[in-house]
């Protein structure tokens, strides 16, 4: 199917980029500029922004629970921006949305970002919380079942990552992993997969902006050659958690998503892969109020065997 029609109208509308060299500080205010006020927001129980005491420091998380209970499900969620954009306040409502559709208590992780953090900073504050959800005795009430690690876009590039380390150190809790649309490969060469070229340009991500817009991250210390950037170059992918992959039918990162539910599958891993007809990158932070796109969140839902 083509690109949704209400998809294809903003992406019509979209600016080109200024000339020059990317601003940080331009992109991110005018992220923020876009966050809705608190009364505008989807309503949960409670929502409280406290600190996660780590090995590498503190981190400032935001909790958010859907209803009361003694114990909960977490869900542990690492927000996309290409590792030097987003925020707990622009991925706000990605949270929200996660934990009505889920039943569980979601932790939202507002790690360090390039370029002012080098690499590994903002992977290890994202591992880091997510020990610290499975060692609080209290907060954030972890109940010993489900501890799932979600992420979009580069968030799901940490989502990846986060389950090897643990992985490989064998931390065993992490029951479920869900990567929306993730950016597996930082190889940069534009024939590595397929829809890097069918999805070039005219979809809102485009293949050409794949290398400055990441530039901040490799630039910091990432070398793309290093699994723990480029997820699916690591060799062994036995053992890891079950995997929810969504993926975009007019994204540029489409094809690497795909490829990486072939190899965990083909490493034993219980994978689905989820293609989402019409779409264009980004669709579950920017179109959520369209219905068949809103339905990534009770697929997740579904995934994660949680009570709605």
């Amino acid at each position: 199917m083509p690109l949704h029609p209400e998809i294809a109208k903003v992406v019509a509308s979209l600016p080109a980029p200024p000339p020059g060299p990317i601003d940080p500080a331009a992109l991110r205010g005018a992220e923020e500029a876009m966050v809705p006020p608190l009364e505008e927001r989807l309503p949960l129980h409670s929502v409280e922004d406290v600190t996660a005491q780590t090995p590498t420091g503190a981190v400032p998380v935001r909790i958010y629970t859907p209803v009361e209970a003694e114990s909960y499900g977490v869900l542990v969620y690492f927000h996309g921006g290409a590792f030097f954009l987003g925020s707990l306040d622009t991925h706000d409502h990605v949270a929200r949305s996660l934990a009505e559709a889920t039943g569980l208590r979601v932790v939202s992780v507002g790690f360090r970002r390039a370029p002012e953090a080098a690499f590994p900073a903002g992977l290890e504050d994202c591992y880091g919380v997510v020990r610290w959800v499975a060692e609080q005795d209290e907060r954030p009430g972890w109940d010993g079942r489900t501890l799932a690690i979600a992420g979009d876009s580069s968030g799901g590039t940490f989502v990846a990552a986060v389950a090897a380390m643990a992985h490989d150190v064998g931390f065993d809790r992490i029951t479920h992993q869900v990567l929306f649309y993730p950016s597996l490969d930082f190889d940069f060469d534009v024939d590595r997969y397929p829809s890097l070229r069918e999805n070039a340009r005219g979809y809102g991500l485009e293949t050409a902006g794949l290398k400055p817009f990441n530039a901040f991250y490799v630039d910091s210390g990432a070398d793309p050659a290093d699994p723990r950037v480029s997820p699916i170059k690591r060799d062994d992918l036995t053992g890891l958690p079950r995997a929810l992959i969504i993926t975009a039918e007019f994204d540029p990162l489409r094809d690497e998503g795909e490829r990486y539910g072939e190899r965990l599958r083909g490493a034993g891993v219980e994978v689905t892969v989820s293609r989402y007809a019409g779409a264009n990158h980004g669709f579950v932070q920017n179109f959520p109020w369209i219905p068949e796109y809103h339905r990534a969140f009770d697929e997740t839902a579904d995934f994660l065997g949680a009570a709605r």
